[in-house]
């Protein structure tokens, strides 16, 4: 199914879709299947989006905020005065209940070099391809309770609950935000019996430190 979806997903990427060129798309269910689940969302990472604030020999990174829906979810600034990008967290903004969080930080992605197209046809490969084009928010179910943890936290989302999520360019050397787009269209992860899920993923973390060890 995703052979049939990905040619028409990167004809966009030589120039912006009109759709998508201004806030975070949630990734179609060809590409992402079950999306949103109860605790995840799946995001088209921003490509082409920021070609026109990338200047030669600077060094830049996405900061991806979200948060819960509000009546300020549009107008909510996610920059300070001298327009540095805040560094709030899951924790410090209640899940983002008080405002926007940043959930992740990633590489610019490459307008001129998308993912290949031949690879898709590989399975060895198409985990590989989807994973730089797609990022999947609150995909990670240990970091707020591991204290060694540096990183930026991107714990699972609440069941049954709306978020917005917007993208910012970040000037890497300076430290300050060169670009953003619209906060994205509210999107609502599934609802769920909390306790089922709480024991799913014990499952799958189980089975992934296990994977770990076979293979160390």
């Amino acid at each position: 199914m995703c052979s049939l979806w990905v040619p028409l997903v990167f004809s966009c990427l030589g120039q912006l879709c009109a759709d998508q060129s201004l806030k975070p798309q949630i990734a179609v269910p060809h590409l992402a299947t079950n999306n949103p689940t109860l605790t995840t969302v799946a995001l088209e990472k921003p490509f082409c989006m920021f070609d026109n604030s990338l200047y030669p020999n600077k060094s830049y990174v996405i900061y991806l905020y979200a948060m819960k829906e509000s009546a300020s979810a549009i107008s909510s600034l996610v920059t300070n005065d001298s327009s540095k990008p805040l560094e709030s967290t899951f924790q410090q903004t209640s899940g983002g209940q008080l405002g926007p969080y940043k959930a992740a930080l990633f590489n610019v992605p490459s307008c001129a070099s998308p993912p290949k197209l031949a690879d898709v046809g590989d399975v060895n490969k198409v985990a590989d391809v989807l994973k730089q084009y797609l990022f999947r928010v609150g995909d990670d179910g240990t970091c707020l309770y591991d204290p060694n943890f540096l990183s930026v936290c991107n714990p699972p989302l609440a069941p049954d609950t709306t978020y917005r999520f917007k993208y910012v360019l970040v000037d890497s050397i300076e430290g300050i935000m060169k670009d953003q787009t619209f906060w994205s269209d509210p999107i609502k992860t599934r609802r769920g019996d909390q306790k089922i899920l709480l024991q799913r993923q014990g499952t799958c973390l189980r089975l992934f430190n296990k994977v770990n060890q076979n293979h160390s």
